[in-house]
């Protein structure tokens, strides 16, 4: 296995977008009421006083508690890939699938919002895209704005549903403020009317080396965020795996707060193995899923794995569903689609049933966001992972501590070639078993605690014990 490449912290332009609404106030303190300080955008402010008399939780004092309908509001980190909007949306269909008084309103920046299966009692608020450039930077993706113009605008969108959806609990994703903290205006505005509803906080197992996590929290003022505004951080995978309150240095008033849930066992598919096998025309063959996840900076795993194919033993019977991901570049889906001669390779450019098409392969060759990992997982896969190690080592570090179980098999993507990748191909379709019974020991019940987790906060009904940081 090779060693970590060690990668540089997040840009500076980056660092200074998210500590901009906190470089006038300086450090928060050691009281809530210091978050008074952060300065509102104008939008924010206009919202500020049309709402002067209203209570934030209840739309109308008529309205009594037993009737109120429980409202949830999920915050979507996405500024690259599928991987947060996928996760945060299927922790919204469990919530409303188990309880029947729940609603929930996701607020997100994804362009590919639109192309999942959105089931009732959900709805979603489309904020202006951003995207993650390759040394970490924020940018506007679509929209003809500046980028801070842009964050007021996706600012005062926030603060706005924060205010009239009046929810009873915030769940947010990754980042305690937000990108570019553009949460802060919204949470401030709650704190300081006395009315905040319960917030959580979702981390995935790995956010990036222990280094950049570290320094990122503490230059952002993280840690100050989840003590003056979060009832409690739920973690999406195991300590036996990755513990992030120690690897990251987490302090107390954090770590007292922590709850480890287990990676998020996924729901099978609509379609069974033998149907997309049959679809695709598989007989007697191994069929190979190969996937960049969302397909923005997955062309060179896709691109190994089709030059690799003319390096295939003479007469091995393999056939190879190959997808592109929806935020591919058009260029790079021409270049995939052109290099593209082998008879037993079928291209798509986007699946949104991507748990089908792993339940009926053979074998898995993809990147190690955290949702494929627990697709793969669920379904006890053998897998083969090229992690993205750039701008951040989250994929890598992921892969490592699961290669080193032996549930997976990991290449790190700057040794990895045509002819390496197929030979690795090659050896994991023609191994045993080992690899997926050791599947079986990841813990994978973190969707059923995060679900219960949340809504004993709602109501204050059910004692949740946290994994602290001891």
């Amino acid at each position: 296995m090779s060693d970590v490449h060690p990668t540089s912290l997040r840009s500076s332009q980056t660092a200074e977008r998210d500590a901009a609404p906190l470089a006038v106030s300086g450090a928060w303190g050691d009281a809530a009421a210091r978050v008074g300080d952060l300065p509102l955008t104008p939008g924010v402010a206009q919202v500020l006083r049309s709402r002067t008399d209203r209570d934030p939780r209840f739309p109308s004092a008529a309205a009594s508690e037993g009737a109120h309908p429980k409202r949830i509001l999920v915050y979507s980190h996405d500024t690259f890939g599928l991987g947060n909007i996928k996760r945060m949306l299927e922790i919204s269909k469990h919530l409303v699938a188990a309880y029947g008084n729940v609603s929930v309103l996701i607020i997100s920046g994804s362009p590919m919002l639109h192309a999942f299966r959105i089931p009732p009692r959900i709805d979603y608020i489309k904020l202006p895209c951003l995207t993650r450039t390759l040394d970490g930077a924020y940018d506007v993706k679509f929209l003809g704005l500046g980028y801070d113009d842009t964050i007021r605008l996706r600012a005062t969108l926030i603060t706005s549903a924060l205010l009239d959806f009046s929810p009873d609990l915030i769940l947010v994703d990754k980042k305690p403020f937000g990108v570019s903290n553009e949460l802060a205006p919204g949470l401030r505005l709650l704190h300081g009317r006395g009315a905040l509803p319960k917030v959580v906080l979702l981390l995935r197992d790995i956010l990036d080396n222990p280094d950049t996590t570290t320094a990122t929290w503490e230059r952002n003022h993280y840690h100050e965020a989840v003590r003056c505004f979060y009832d409690r951080i739920l973690v999406v995978g195991s300590p036996e795996i990755f513990n992030l309150a120690t690897e990251y240095k987490f302090p107390a008033s954090s770590g007292s707060k922590l709850q480890f849930c287990g990676y998020l066992r996924r729901d099978r598919g609509l379609r069974t193995r033998e149907q997309i096998r049959g679809e695709l025309g598989v007989h007697d063959e191994h069929l190979v899923l190969v996937t960049g996840g969302g397909g923005e900076d997955g062309y060179q795993l896709l691109a190994n794995y089709v030059h690799g194919l003319s390096h295939i033993p003479r007469g091995t019977k393999i056939k190879t569903l190959l997808i592109c991901g929806p935020e591919m570049s058009e260029p790079d889906r021409r270049r995939i689609r052109l290099a593209a001669a082998h008879p037993g390779l079928v291209i798509q450019d986007f699946n949104n049933d991507m748990m089908s098409c792993i339940d009926a392969a053979d074998l898995v060759v993809s990147m190690a966001g955290y949702n494929t990992i627990c697709e793969i997982l669920s379904l006890r896969k053998r897998a083969i992972v090229v992690p993205r190690v750039r701008p951040v080592q989250e994929q890598w570090i992921r892969a490592e501590r699961l290669a080193q179980l032996g549930v997976l098999r990991a290449l790190h993507p700057d040794h990895v070639t045509p002819t390496k990748l197929m030979s690795a191909v090659s050896e994991e379709l023609n191994a045993d078993d080992g690899g997926v019974q050791k599947a079986c020991k990841v813990d994978l019940d973190g969707m059923s605690r995060v679900v219960s987790s949340l809504y004993a906060l709602l109501d204050d009904s059910v004692p949740i014990s946290a994994t602290s940081m001891a």
